[in-house]
């Protein structure tokens, strides 16, 4: 426990030189006074007097060791991950309630089978950095990069349609997913976009704003459309993964889209570097609780002589 502890302050041992100084030359003077058959008494009292110059001591060493502040360095490491960082972008909108895309089981909407996929996708990622935004009328970060699959799966299963608004936000969620990403160190980063729809008209988000954030931040984007060919756009999903080095995607049904997402986790991964942290844990408390118990120990005994 104690093993490569250090002084933060080892100077303060001087402060001993001062009560050593003291105890030679500062000495209390008294007047005597004779009184007869003391012989018993000091015979008495002379362990006493031992013990309480020893407690003296004891009081004034912990207290400077104390000021000294023992410490001892503990490191923390984060396990070294070799995966993405990857933003998963979720439309959340209201057509993501129609039915019929899994043929296996029809009454289930687009969302419910986009979020079964995106939770098998999740847990198959270990080694990657992930996080959430969802869309509808508007974006947001549903759940910032992390590593715990399990926290990630449960906030997608939580999610529903319409928790961001009824619309497409579609262009603000791709600068949403820079904004996720763009504070990583990661070589490789990418942004996975699924949707259903076209983006909402009267949204005033630029796409070419969208594409130059994530140019800028060296960020892939895959995005995915799902539905039949004329419900989203996508040409201009062709134009936002070329113009940012990704692959654009469709997906008609529940197979297609599993297959989609198999072949993205096939992707060469990049190496993610592990972080060091190192922190100060203090023992000063120590030698104060000592200094403390020898403290009232040594004057219970000042008293009792009294």
């Amino acid at each position: 426990m104690f093993n490569e502890i250090y002084f933060e302050y080892p100077l303060f041992i001087l402060v001993i030189l001062i009560f050593i100084a003291c105890a030679f030359f500062c000495k209390q003077r008294v007047q005597s006074f004779y009184f007869p058959h003391t012989q018993s008494f000091l015979k008495n009292s002379v362990s006493s007097s031992k013990l309480l110059f020893f407690l003296k001591w004891l009081i004034i060493i912990m207290m400077v060791v104390a000021l000294m502040s023992p410490v001892k360095d503990e490191p923390y490491e984060l396990e070294p991950k070799d995966g993405y960082e990857i933003a998963l972008v979720l439309d959340a909108s209201q057509s993501m309630q129609a039915m019929g895309f899994d043929m296996s089981n029809p009454n289930s909407t687009r969302f419910d089978v986009v979020k079964e996929i995106v939770s098998d996708f999740i847990d198959k990622r270990k080694n990657d950095n992930i996080g959430l935004v969802v869309f509808g009328a508007y974006s947001f970060i549903a759940s910032p990069l992390t590593y715990d699959e399990n926290i990630l799966s449960g906030i997608v299963n939580n999610l529903y349609i319409g928790m961001a608004g009824r619309y497409t936000a579609l262009y603000e969620s791709i600068a949403q997913g820079v904004n996720l990403l763009k504070m990583s160190k990661s070589k490789t980063k990418i942004i996975i976009l699924l949707t259903d729809g076209f983006n909402t008209p009267n949204n005033q988000f630029p796409l070419d704003v969208a594409i130059d954030m994530a140019k800028k931040e060296k960020i892939k984007i895959y995005p995915i459309g799902i539905g039949m060919p004329n419900e989203y756009n996508l040409q201009e999903l062709v134009k936002i993964a070329k113009e940012s080095g990704g692959m654009a995607f469709g997906a008609a049904n529940a197979q297609e889209l599993l297959q989609i997402y198999k072949k993205i986790d096939e992707l060469e991964k990049s190496e993610i570097k592990n972080e060091t942290f190192s922190y100060l844990k203090y023992y000063y408390t120590y030698p104060l609780f000592i200094a403390l118990i020898s403290l009232l120990f040594y004057l219970y005994l000042k008293n009792k002589r009294v």
